[in-house]
């Protein structure tokens, strides 16, 4: 799954669910868009760009509650 911003690295995803932000996913493809809550794992940065990060995320109404 991927987040709606196209983060550059773990750290910048991390540091903007910590400050309370809004963080919203999709899943591209026949398994989305919508994103079912619980457990997740996120990749980034999107396609073209190879994937460099992952986390793992906690989703509750399609945002990202905890990171990490």
């Amino acid at each position: 799954m991927y987040t709606v911003t196209n983060y550059p690295t773990k750290k910048a995803l991390i540091a903007d669910v910590k400050a309370g932000k809004e963080v919203r996913v999709y899943q591209p493809g026949p398994w989305g868009p919508d994103v079912q809550d619980g457990k997740g794992c996120i990749e980034g940065p999107h396609y073209p760009k190879p994937h460099k990060w992952y986390a793992e995320a906690v989703i509750k109404d399609g945002r990202v509650v905890k990171a990490k």
